[in-house]
């Protein structure tokens, strides 16, 4: 089945989540990964662990043969994503400490997580879309 990818910022996350949510029941897993802006002088992000882990994440999803949704929510350039008091970073459901974050989301909450130096492992990502 191919994924269901929904892309947001900071500024247009809540109405994106707001679908993703409602769309949730209707896909096996349903994921969220926090990740870096695209550096426009360059087209790569910034940030070089997801430079590194959204390739095998993709390469993960797209193998599966079940339904699943995508939200990839992109936390801006450098300097925002460092301010202390990033939304993503204060939220008291994501509590993002870095990126990449990869999040399950299941039953309208945090299942599970990959934080920004494990978000790569592919027997990580594995165990999440598991469930295990």
């Amino acid at each position: 089945m191919p994924v269901k990818i929904l892309d947001a910022t900071v500024s247009t996350f809540d109405g994106v989540f707001e679908n993703f949510k409602t769309e949730a029941a209707n896909n096996k897993a349903n994921l969220i990964l926090f990740l870096a802006d695209k550096d426009p002088s360059t087209n790569l992000s910034w940030c070089p662990d997801c430079v590194r882990a959204e390739p095998v994440i993709y390469k993960k999803l797209e193998a599966s043969s079940d339904n699943v949704a995508l939200l990839r929510a992109y936390v801006g350039d450098r300097p925002t994503w460092r301010t202390p008091h990033h939304p993503w970073r204060v939220d008291s459901t994501f509590k993002l400490k870095g990126v990449p974050t990869l999040i399950k989301w299941e039953d309208n909450a945090v299942k599970a997580r990959l934080e920004d130096h494990e978000a790569h492992i592919e027997r990580k990502i594995d165990a999440l879309l598991s469930g295990y």
